[in-house]
């Protein structure tokens, strides 16, 4: 647990790992698991992380130009409200954005429409060097794609093996995946979107279909349990991170990122020049 703040009693990794015979009817999204502070440690502890992990992505950043072909992408899956745009802003936006690749994947396009539906997932792969974000991801065809009976069972049923191959090709290929599910309770969704509707600059956030979605939950939670439990792998496991208390989220997932990166035992870059040289005709400009 080297490198790990004394205030987590468990690597997130390790703690949040969704394991077979979990319940996604048993998360209590109010819980802040493997974590011993509290809110008021967060501020100064996500600065501080903040910082670790922006080193970091730098470094896959640099290595990726000196010619490593390794990525890492980050999957954020979780119901409106969970706090994927947080994450995006206030965890991976404290990296370098030359680094970063975000995508976040709505309904689509007709173009889209026209292909298979990883055919959009792989034109959005990050390259070498950089850290993918996914704000919603290939698994909406298993999720909001069952849950409204958009295509017919056999065809979203076969989906969940497609997708562990298609992993399994991108761990292959050099690419670290950090799989997250983010879950909400109901009632914290609720006064979300309540705050949504008291304050004009949150009404953009705002989308009157998700009182319709929340109807659907049970069908959501159903589908969510298949996800977890067919497509949790050993070289692309989900994590299971409760979102009632952004502070405990945006921790965890920052965790969960330096983990990845850690784990692929980076170091500078070395120059390509002469490092001597250059410091003498630099004294002579």
């Amino acid at each position: 647990m080297a490198d790990l703040p004394s205030l987590w009693t468990h690597e997130p990794h390790h703690i949040l790992t969704f394991r077979p015979g979990d319940k996604v009817a048993d998360i209590d999204a109010g819980a802040t698991p493997g974590f011993d502070g509290s809110k008021s440690d967060a501020p100064e502890l996500q600065a501080e992380r903040n910082e670790r992990f922006a080193e970091l992505q730098e470094m896959l950043y640099a290595n990726g130009r000196a010619g490593d072909s390794r990525s890492v992408l980050l999957v954020l899956q979780g119901m409106d409200t969970a706090g994927k745009g947080g994450i995006v802003k206030h965890v991976v936006g404290a990296g370098n954005p030359q680094g970063i690749d975000y995508t976040s994947f709505g309904v689509p396009t007709a173009e889209e429409k026209a292909h298979g539906y990883l055919w959009r997932i792989r034109n959005a792969l990050p390259a070498a060097g950089q850290v993918g974000v996914f704000d919603r991801s290939h698994y909406e065809d298993v999720l909001v794609v069952r849950v409204h009976n958009l295509v017919p069972p056999e065809v979203w049923a076969a989906r969940y093996d497609e997708i562990n191959a298609f992993e399994k090709e991108l761990v292959d290929s050099g690419t670290t995946l950090v799989k997250v599910a983010m879950f909400v309770s109901l009632d914290e969704q609720k006064r979300r979107l309540a705050e949504r509707l008291e304050r004009p600059d949150k009404y953009w956030k705002y989308n009157p279909g998700d009182l319709d979605e929340r109807k659907l939950w049970p069908a959501y939670q159903e589908a969510y349990q298949a996800v977890l439990d067919k497509t949790s792998t050993g070289y692309a496991p989900w994590h299971v991170v409760p979102c009632d208390r952004k502070w405990y989220s945006r921790l965890a997932i920052t965790e969960l990122l330096i983990e990845a990166l850690k784990s692929l035992g980076m170091s500078w870059p070395p120059a390509d020049f002469d490092v001597d040289a250059e410091k003498k005709r630099l004294t002579q400009a």
